[in-house]
Parts: C-alpha cells; structure tokens; sequence
C-alpha cells in the first residue's frame, strides 16, 4: 500500500484555515448534479460529495497498472453524490430514493424508454446495483458486489429487461498478504536492440505482490440479471475484463479479456489481451484478435494491430475497428495513417478493409440510416477532417473540415439519441443532425443548438443563449422540445424546458426560431455575497499583435480608479495561427461559483484577479518550445501593461500563481523578468531534461533538442528567481511530468542559490488537491503569501 512520506527540510506545521469569510463560500452547499433520463422526462439529482477528510486519504491505496485502488476495491478518492432524487419535468414534486444515508450514487444507466433506471451504489466499501422506476421504486439487487474497476459496470441488454453487471466473483476471498520482505530487489532493465520510454505511465505494478493485488480486485465475473424476476446467469469464467457490449440485436457480446504476464512497464490499457465475441450463454464464438503486450508504442502515437474495435450501431451484429498503417509512429512519412476494418458473423472469415484514411481517426459514430460519420485529425496543421463513410460500398466523401483552434469557427459537437435497443445514433431531423456548442465570440460565449444538412455546408440554427445569459441546451426529449440549464452573473442556474416556435427574422448566426421556455428546477444561489464581484472580458494586443484576452474579477465594493494589489492567473497553450491564439473563451455571464483553492478568492479579499490570462505559444507545433520563454515574457508584460494602464492593477504589487504547467510559467517569469513582486507555483514541473521524451505538446526529446529543454527548465535559472515563491505540491502526485520531487528540487535550488522560498507538501494529495485539510491550507498560504509580498501584512 502506498503512504507519502514528507521530508521536511525546515520545520513542520499545523493545518491552517483561510479567514471565515473565505470558508463560508468554501463550504456552502454545492448545487446538485443532474442526470436527465433518456426520455429527457426525468431528472435524477443527487448531492455531490466535495472536500472529504484528510483521513481517508490517509487510508492509502494501491498503485495498480495505471490506477490507484483503494482497499475497499474502488477508484482512490472517487465520490458520487448522495441524497438521490427524482423530479418529472413540469412538475415541481421531488421524489426522494430510498438508498441508505451517506451512501454514494456513483452511476446511472437508464432504460432506452425513460422509466426505468440502474444505479451503482457505493456504501462504505460494497458497491451494489439499485433499479429503480420514475414513480420512485428503488431495490436493491441482494447478493451482487459490483466491480467498480476498467470498464462499465452497469448496463441494459438491447431488450431493455436485463442488466449485464460486472461483478465480484463468489468466494474472491481475502486480499492476499504484503510479504514481510521484498522477495528480491526491484529490477527494470532495457534489452538493447530497441528504444522505447513509457514515462507516460503512472501507478504502475511493481513487484510479484502488486501482481496478486492486480488479479484480486480487477478479476470480475460477467452477470446477466433479470431484476424483475430475480434470476441471474454467469456469462463465462471470471477474468480480467477490460470491456463487454453487447451487439445490438443481443445475439453477442464484444469482450477484451486482459491476459498474463502482467507488465510493470506500462498500464493496463497496453496488457495484452484478446477480443473475443461470445454468445449470450458466455460461450466464446470467435477470437477477433490476439494483442500482444504494446510496450512500444511511440511518443503521441497509437499501437499496431486492431484497435477501436466495436459494434456498427446501426446493424445487428457487425464489428468494425482500426488498424495503424504508420506503424502507430505520427511522425512516419507515409500516404495513409489508418485503415478501416468491419468483420460479419460468424466472424471466421477474413475481415474485410473498407477503406485507408489518410490521418488518424480520433472519432466515428452512426447517422440513423447506418453513415458512418469519421473524423480524422491532422497532427501537423492542428486540423479535423468530418468524412461520410459508406460501410457497404467502401466510400467516403468530405462533410466539413476546422481548424481544432479555432474556437470561433467550431461547429460544436453532434446530439445523440438513443435507440430502442440502448444503442446511440446521432439525433437525425430528415436529413439533418443535430450539433451544440459554446458559441465562441469575441464577446463571451454564446451557446447555441443547430441543424447541420448531412453532407452540405447548410446550417439552420434554432436557438442561440442572448448575450446578456449563458443558456446552453442539455438534452433532447422526443417531441422536439429540449431541455436547457439557464443562468446569469447574478441568476442561480436553472433547468428549462424550451419548446421551438415558429421561424423569425434573425442577423447573421441569431436564432432562426422563436422559442418558449418553462422552469423545472427552482435551485438557490447557496453563495450571495458572490453577486457583489465585478468581472468583465478585457481584450488587447502584444507587442507583436498577437491578440490576447483575460477574465477581469474585482472585489465587492472596487472604487474605480484606484489601483489594486492584483494576482494573474494563467497556462501556456501552444498554437499553430496567431489569429486563434487570442480568441476569447468564457463569458461573464457564468454564475461564478468558487470551488477548491482557486485563486478567485483573492477577489473577496481585496485583490483584482486576472482570470484566464491568455499565455499563448505560436509557431509550428514541432518547433514551437524553441520560442517558449520569450513568448510567454511578451504575454505576461501585455497583460501587466493592460492592466496598469486600466488603472486596475499597482505595478508595485503584481503577483503570479499557476497550477501544473502554470507552475513551470511562474517559475519561469520569476526567474526571467521582474513584472511580478511574488508567485505562487503549483503541482509544477521545474527540469524538463527529467521528461527526454516529450512533455506538453514538444514531440522532440531531450536529445533532439537539448537546448530547447534547459532553456524551457527554471531550476536551471533558479539563481535569478529574485522574488519570494511560494511551492505547493501533492506529496503523493502521480503525474508523471509533475513528480514531487521537481518541486523539492526547485525549491532547493532556489533557497540553495539565496532566494525567498517556501515549499509546502500537502500529505496523500496527488496533482489535484481534495482533501478538506488540504484545500484550507493551500486557501491559507496563498493568502498568507501575497498579503505579506503584495501588501506588506
């Protein structure tokens, strides 16, 4: 079981709380997560459990292939919500479910007609199955412990009556026992005659007793259950089973059964293992592929063989997937990436190739009449290609094409909507599909629902969020009306359900169609005294033109005029065009709810905050860290220089804070200007040479462009960080480019070299903060820091 130690170089403290205004909203109820059933006639709210107690993480936990398992069997620190509940759409009656108090919903699968619903239920260390209906019946299915690891747990059979579970396999017995010692030393070892890195791996198994470990909680058996009438089938033999569907007609299932030698080189995903279709008494038809270990997989790259493998939702039982034609190598020079496979029962015979694609294939999904709609992407110029295949024919033709930066031009995501069965099919109007999106403007997000002709450039939008709300659509129901959360700077989101009128008169990207809405939820802003923050979307240029953008927040009761102590937020993104570089994302119209240890509550205690600070990086993607340091130097004096000449910001007392690759932005700025009194660096990443094979979007490694890494690297210029810097780190961080011990590191190098430092280690946390002790403390020191650097407290 993993436990962090702290190596404390200077003295230890108690935990600390932040002053009681900044707990109040800290911990002020939480608005409750909502699931809208398929029908879209339901709602299914629960109460999502925030900032639990230090102690459970101090329980510990297992590093197993890629996760971290807690000894209850379950995801280490995942929550749900608790208090579940039931609420028809039109009706302001809320059901209450009967599951035990405390006990976590921590998933949902409803029924293809809306009724009735599956929930997974954590309470204590047992998973277990509920179903229940939407008059408000809940049962729990006795007997059946859920296994909550690698795959879906809980789903509907395509006859909307049985329930394929992944459970827990009679008679698991105990965990098996940590040997007294070590059986032998840990050895990794490199064979010579092949490069290969796997740094992206975390949590990875390593000795003979993870191994165990591994098999013990990750071994399921298969259950098909009929919750009505009681009776239950174990489909197969309990296995290490990274995925079951069923095909659309019921007759088979698709299984990926993991298989030993269990590696410690990379996480589960890349286990061997097999693809198999069995029927539905569990017996094994056909073996669609035998995957070995894929330990070799390039930087950025995908493995050989068959991937993607799945169902054509559309038809009853026909498999399609991938296959890398570049050896999974995106650099490799060769006219097409991926070929597109489909294979027919009784699947022995040879599949057949429907078609090579040019880029790689990121994403597909089915129209109602079987088309499939494929998307490529092209990893030089950043770009997205939407194809329309024909599976029968071997065909495709182009739909639409974008430019993946480009935020103003996206033509959002398409709707689903799911068939009889429970498969999903894009949500089709005759010969149109439906998309939603943030609606990206220069002036703020404006979401927006629209009809897009298959195979045209026709777009026919129906509803579009005014600018004065933010207003975006959530899910369709199947008479055409839809629901859709509402809210303002000022207004609680709420939930509507909005009924289509006729057609209007509309500018250029207005809604084409009148609308009416009626509320369905009536939830209270739990944090008041939020109201009382300005904040705005300020736009300007950098030295070059590049355009640049931030989120302005100011204090209750701000005096125009008078400059403020002010803190800028930010993380570097890389772009290959200027021109998207500054587009604006956001809108001042979200209702701002503060959660965990943002930095926006600095703007309740007397700071201007510089929110989202556009830190772009511009160049050609393989080349564009070459110029990293004095690009982000030219972001952050455009931003200082904005701010000052707002009249905002003193330039006197400007801080800096950033999380992960904000962090190693901080440092930087430290160490190579002086805009700024002090930072804050979290969770950072301070020597990339530590990375030789890539970080962040650099696909050169370390010996490819060594200069590129120290120049990029602050604990290299740790001697020239000349202003105070306050480092938090999870001790227990698992990113593998974020490792504690970067910032242990940069912290010595600095204090080393004669610099104001502190290093803070929050105990059990990883890269993310989420213990209630934590979140405080971090709250705490960051107010301590910039009081005392900014203010002179």
């Amino acid at each position: 079981m993993s436990i962090a130690l702290l190596f404390v170089t200077a003295f230890a403290t108690e935990w600390q709380k932040p002053p009681e205004e900044v707990l109040a909203v800290l911990h002020a109820p939480q608005l409750p997560w909502v699931w809208t059933s398929t029908s879209g006639g339901h709602l299914l709210l629960a109460d999502p459990v925030s900032y639990p107690p230090l102690s459970e993480y101090a329980a510990g936990w297992y590093e197993l292939a890629g996760m971290r398992v807690d000894p209850g069997g379950g995801y280490h620190g995942n929550h749900g919500g608790t208090n579940p509940r039931l609420q028809a759409v039109g009706s302001d009656a809320v059901v209450p479910l009967g599951v035990p108090a405390g006990a976590e919903v921590q998933g949902a699968a409803w029924t293809a007609d809306g009724e009735r619903f599956a929930l997974t239920v954590r309470d204590g260390d047992v998973f277990s199955v509920w179903v229940g209906d939407v008059k408000g019946g809940l049962e729990k299915l006795d007997g059946l412990e859920v296994n909550r690891l690698m795959a879906r747990t809980v789903a509907w059979m395509p006859d909307q009556k049985h329930l394929l579970v992944r459970t827990v396999p009679e008679g698991r017995g105990e965990m098996p026992a940590a040997p007294v010692i070590p059986a032998g030393p840990r050895v990794t070892e490199g064979s010579g005659d092949k490069a290969r890195s796997t740094y992206e791996s975390r949590n990875l198994l390593k000795t003979a007793h993870d191994d165990e470990l591994f098999d013990h909680f990750t071994t399921a058996q298969l259950v098909l259950v009929d919750p009505r009438k009681g009776k239950r089938t174990n489909l197969g033999a309990p296995g290490v089973y990274a995925g079951a569907t069923p095909s659309p007609d019921g007759k088979y299932l698709l299984v990926e059964r993991l298989v030993r030698p269990w590696s410690h080189d990379v996480g589960w995903y890349r286990f061997a293992h097999e693809v198999e279709v069995w029927d539905k008494k569990g017996e094994k038809v056909a073996t669609v592929a035998s995957l070995p270990l894929a330990d070799e997989v390039p930087a950025h790259g995908v493995p050989t063989g068959v991937r993607e493998v799945s169902w054509v939702t559309t038809e009853p039982h026909t498999l399609v997937w991938l296959e890398a034609l570049d050896g999974g190598n995106p650099v490799a020079e060769v006219p097409h990436r991926d070929r597109l496979m489909k294979l027919e029962a009784p699947y022995t015979a040879a599949p057949k190739e429907v078609l090579k694609l040019q880029h790689r294939v990121v994403d597909w999904a089915f129209t109602e009449d079987g088309t499939m709609v494929l998307t490529e992407w092209e990893r030089m110029r950043r770009w997205q290609y939407t194809r329309l295949v024909n599976l029968g024919k071997g065909t495709m033709k182009p739909w639409f094409d974008i430019n993946e930066d480009d935020r103003y031009a996206s033509p959002g995501d398409p709707v689903y909507r799911l068939l009889d069965n429970g498969k999903w099919v894009l949500h089709q109007e005759g010969d149109s599909i439906y998309f939603s999106g943030r609606g990206a403007t220069p002036q703020g997000d404006r979401p927006f629902l629209d009809l897009r002709k298959i195979g045209t450039d026709k777009v026919t939008r129906l509803f579009r969020s005014p600018a004065d709300r933010y207003e975006q659509f959530i899910d369709m129901l199947p008479d055409g009306r839809f629901v859709m959360r509402s809210e303002s700077a000022v207004d609680v989101p709420n939930y509507h359900l909005v009924t289509l009128g006729g057609k209007v008169d509309a500018a250029a990207g207005e809604a084409t169609r009148s609308r009416t809405s009626t509320p369905i939820t009536k939830f209270e802003d739990p944090t008041p005294q939020l109201r009382a923050m300005e904040k705005k979307i300020v736009t300007y240029e950098r030295a070059d033109g590049v355009p640049l953008s931030f989120h302005l927040y100011l204090p209750p009761g701000y005096e125009p005029g008078k400059p403020l102590p002010t803190v800028v937020e930010a993380y570097p993104l890389e772009y290959s065009d200027a021109s998207m570089a500054g587009q604006v994302s956001g809108s001042t119209q979200r209702f701002d709810r503060l959660w965990g240890a943002s930095h926006l509550f600095f703007a309740l205690q007397g700071y201007a905050v510089l929110d989202s600070t556009a830190m772009p990086m511009v160049g050609d993607p393989e080349t564009v860290y070459d110029t990293f340091v004095p690009q982000m130097v030219a972001d952050a004096e455009a931003a200082v220089a904005k701010a000052v000449e707002m009249g905002i910001a003193d330039p006197d007392r400007i801080g800096i804070i950033g999380h992960s690759h904000g962090g190693l932005m901080v440092a930087n700025l430290l160490a190579h200007t002086d805009l700024f009194k002090a930072g804050i660096a979290r969770s950072g990443s301070y020597n990339k040479t530590n990375q030789p094979f890539g970080f962040q979007s650099e696909r050169r490694s370390l010996f490819e462009a060594r200069d590129v890494y120290i120049q990029v690297s602050p604990t290299f210029f740790a001697d020239k960080v000349n202003e105070p810097v306050l480092v938090i780190h999870g001790a227990a961080d698992s990113n593998p480019g974020t490792l504690t011990f970067q910032s242990e590191v940069f912290f010595e190098a600095v204090r080393g070299s004669g610099g104001t430092a502190r290093l803070v280690l929050l105990p059990f946390e990883d890269h993310g903060y989420r213990a209630k002790e934590s979140i405080e403390h971090v709250l705490w020191e960051q107010l301590e820091w910039f009081d005392t650097h900014l203010r002179g407290k």
